[in-house]
């Protein structure tokens, strides 16, 4: 076991013996047999006519493989094999030898890319690719259970797991790790539009952190259409659902908060899960990543679908329709007390950029008398580590004539920060899940064409939380947009060797965050 692709990858050498996350030696390895399967079929299929079926199948195994094998998304050891076995036998039906067949052996345990580089640079290069493919994956997963596909952007996938096997130079490695970030922003529209011509444009909603006297079910991950199957059929059983997590944006959609029985959200970020998953005392659905390995208190309640898995917790499967049955989850539901109370809050959440740019003639006019001196990006993902409060800190130090622009679980440090307004214009813009940066994005773009310059000419300034892949690919985003001078932490990823920071430096100005008031000098923010 060899893993380094997380935020809490072991410093140095990686998680080597079990993840910080919980997944084990055995089940990291069954990934990375997957991923080899993955580059294998990718790197077979590329230059091959296929039937549009097989073709549809192959792209769609290569997407949901990649995000099966996210941080904290299947510790199903068995499914992975699985998987592996199936997209292994589908190689060679299609005549595509596997060269480990001829070796005399397939993949062994541990083995990753890492036997196809000896240079650390390229294999750090490599590892940044794969991480961000492993992002595109899941942002691409989300779009086509909505029914919306580009089939460019899974083209891009396998024909950049199939650079894994090439002998490439750093520039070649680089120009790719580039082309991943400018396809994510393709995929990231198409999410975008995905959601909101499927449930309409998010709307500026006040969502409640109490909880009622029924019996409730919690749903986690970023998937709408598993939230909207579940309140379509928890309509009128007198069973309240709640939102956790990254699935706190879904409140703002009209198609969905337009049911009665959807009655708020619980919770925080997807690493206190374990002990509010306890408290919440109903079942819980697991839609997508940022699900943790149970703890006995609440196993026997807790349910995964779509592309999560945990070792013997029961697995919720669609139809060849998509259409998935909750009915046992109900059931489940209505032997359960209500949840336990946590807090009892207001979250105003659902600035998508077509909400925002409403509001852009109010914005401008407050940046151009000074009302709004600067807006600070604090988006992306939240973590354990007790050093993040470093963003709790951040936030609460910000002048009060300063924005945040934020999506991702990153929020839950200072979403509940009474911070104020600005003339009306809330100091904390919610745009949604990481899954909607791209809002963030628009909203930069459309600023930067108001007052004639670039993203890099706005009083703009950029302080991103990452954890997984996701996020990666968020950051490879926004430096093939060429932004630059972006702050990350709490610290850089494990695989990324000295030359190749050196790089990311001297070419993008990215920076890593240290301590507040020094971090605050060096943004430029007074």
């Amino acid at each position: 076991m060899r893993c380094r692709q997380c935020e809490e990858s072991i410093p140095v050498t990686g998680c080597t013996k079990n993840g910080v996350c919980g997944k084990t030696a055995e089940t990291a390895d069954a990934q990375d047999k997957l991923i080899q399967s993955l580059i294998l079929l990718s790197d077979g299929s590329l230059d091959k006519k296929l039937d549009a079926d097989i073709q549809d199948d192959i792209d769609r195994r290569v997407v949901d493989g990649l995000f099966m094998t996210l941080t904290n998304t299947n510790f199903d050891k068995d499914l992975i094999l699985r998987t592996f076995d199936e997209n292994k036998a589908l190689t060679n039906s299609l005549g595509m030898p596997c060269p480990f067949c001829k070796a005399g052996g397939h993949p062994k345990e541990g083995l990753g890319i890492d036997s196809y580089d000896d240079n650390d640079d390229l294999r750090s290069l490599k590892e940044m690719l794969l991480a961000g493919l492993k992002g595109l994956a899941a942002y691409y997963h989300h779009a086509r259970v909505l029914g919306y596909e580009d089939r460019s952007i899974p083209a891009f996938i396998r024909k950049a797991l199939s650079s894994m096997r090439k002998e490439l130079s750093v520039d070649e490695l680089v120009a790719l790790n580039m082309e991943c970030g400018s396809e994510g922003v393709k995929c990231l529209a198409l999410l975008d539009k995905a959601n909101t011509e499927t449930y309409g444009i998010p709307e500026i909603t006040k969502v409640c952190t109490g909880v009622g006297k029924n019996p409730g079910i919690l749903i986690t991950g970023h998937d709408l259409k598993d939230l909207e199957m579940l309140l379509e059929q928890t309509a009128g059983t007198g069973i309240d659902v709640y939102t956790h997590g990254e699935m706190l944006p879904a409140n703002a959609y009209p198609e969905l908060k337009k049911y009665d029985n959807l009655k708020g959200n619980y919770g925080g970020a997807w690493y206190e899960q374990k002990k509010e998953f306890a408290s919440f005392n109903g079942p819980i659905i697991a839609t997508t990543n940022c699900v943790l390995i149970p703890d006995e208190e609440y196993r026997g309640r807790l349910f995964t679908t779509g592309v999560a898995g945990v070792t013997g917790v029961k697995y919720i499967p669609a139809d060849e329709n998509g259409n998935k049955d909750f009915s046992e989850v109900i059931e489940c539901a209505r032997k359960c007390s209500s949840p336990e109370i946590i807090d009892d809050k207001d979250l105003i959440i659902g600035f998508g950029h077509d909400t925002v740019l409403s509001l852009a003639d109010k914005i401008i006019d407050a940046v151009k008398s000074g009302a709004i001196k600067r807006f600070v990006v604090m988006a992306g993902c939240d973590g354990r580590e007790r050093s993040r409060s470093y963003y709790t800190e951040f936030a609460k130090s910000l002048p009060k004539d300063t924005v945040i622009l934020t999506a991702g679980c990153a929020k839950y440090r200072y979403n509940k920060l009474d911070l104020g307004d600005i003339g009306g214009i809330p100091r904390i813009i919610d745009a949604g899940q990481c899954n909607d940066c791209y809002s963030l994005v628009v909203i930069a773009l459309a600023l930067a064409k108001a007052f004639d310059t670039d993203v890099n000419g706005l009083p703009l300034s950029f302080n991103i939380s990452w954890y997984e892949q996701k996020a990666l690919l968020v950051l490879l985003s926004l430096l093939s947009l060429g932004v630059k001078d972006i702050m990350l932490g709490p610290r850089l990823p494990v695989f990324l060797t000295p030359n190749i920071v050196k790089v990311l430096v001297d070419t993008f100005g990215i920076k890593v965050n240290s301590e507040v008031n020094v971090d605050l000098k060096i943004l430029e923010i007074e």
